[in-house]
């Protein structure tokens, strides 16, 4: 090789790891950027409700120590799915994070659907769970579950009840009791617990099943709690039995947690992951979920993704035992 072809070869080598040692900054610079922009996180309930108020208490919170606002963005119906489905078309720069309420684990056994909730999603943390409860009108014709019980059987499929959508943990709760009780009921869904709360305070449906938004209308007597659904008497009702204290075994707790598209960096899903962890300590954010009476149910990304495959094998198991498991 002639002395100007080593001294070619020398520059290109030369180029060549300047533009490498240029490029490794860069990638790692933009990691350590994060946010530098507005987040979205999609509330997958209509605004107003329980849901919807405590996710934008996390928002506020998270967002402040990120700092950078963190915006709730409302995608009602489809059983609460929307948020994960949308995180199929959403980037996975962190910019783009949904709730994962349990419905997400069971729509796909019921229905088809584009995403799979294990491998689709970065589970990112498990914060809170649910109180559940059914509740009647003042009106209604009974006063107890077992009264409940004993109307439905002399009336079969004629009583109805509101829930939050198809497939969701205050419809599917009571399809369980429905079947233990041996009842026939008649579920009508609605886009979220609000929009059910406002068609009992209205008189269009005499039982829903849902979150505690209920409890300022059941202190105020404008509606009468039959049971709660969780393990034990929840602490803001307890002289309210237990579904299965009532007789039939029906336990709903519903964790939920947050999650991005598939494929978030480590270190930011880690960045998100420590927001929403000091939020749950935020007071600010306390004071909602006992608002809510909503328990805290703190999951790591690896626990919450070792959860999210758990319950995804667990809900196929009640969708088929209900008899509800989609066909083909």
């Amino acid at each position: 090789m002639t002395p100007n072809g080593i001294q070619r070869r020398h520059l290109l080598c030369a180029t060549a790891g300047l533009t490498a040692a240029t490029l490794l900054p860069t990638v790692s610079s933009a990691r350590d950027r994060f946010p530098s922009r507005p987040i979205t996180l999609i509330a997958p309930w209509p605004a107003g409700g329980s849901s919807d108020t405590v996710l934008r208490a996390f928002a506020q919170s998270a967002g402040r120590s990120l700092g950078v606002p963190m915006l709730v963005e409302n995608r009602p119906g489809a059983g609460g799915t929307l948020g994960a489905a949308a995180m199929l078309n959403a980037r996975p720069d962190g910019y783009t994070l949904t709730q994962l309420p349990l419905s997400v684990f069971r729509l796909p056994h019921m229905q088809a659907t584009r995403f799979d909730p294990v491998r689709d999603i970065s589970h990112i943390i498990g914060l809170v769970g649910y109180t559940f409860g059914i509740v009647a009108t003042p009106t209604a014709a009974f006063s107890s579950l077992q009264e409940l019980v004993r109307y439905a059987r002399a009336r079969p499929g004629t009583l109805e009840y509101g829930h939050s959508g198809h497939g969701t943990t205050p419809h599917l709760a009571v399809e369980e009791f429905s079947r233990l009780a041996a009842i026939e009921l008649n579920p009508i869904p609605f886009g979220g617990t609000a929009d059910a709360l406002q068609a009992i305070l209205g008189g269009h449906i005499r039982v829903m099943s849902g979150t505690t938004e209920f409890a300022p209308h059941v202190r105020s007597g404008r509606l009468r709690l039959l049971a709660t659904l969780g393990q034990q008497r929840s602490p803001a009702f307890a002289d309210v039995p237990t579904v299965k204290e009532s007789g039939w075994n029906t336990i709903s707790e519903s964790p939920f947690g947050i999650g991005g598209p598939r494929g978030l960096d480590p270190l930011v899903q880690q960045g998100l992951h420590d927001a929403f962890k000091q939020a749950l300590h935020d007071p600010q954010v306390q004071s909602v979920l006992e608002r809510f009476f909503m328990p805290t149910i703190y999951m790591n990304s690896a626990d919450y993704a070792a959860y999210a495959e758990r319950t995804f094998r667990a809900e196929r198991a009640t969708i088929e035992r209900l008899g509800l498991a989609r066909r083909g």
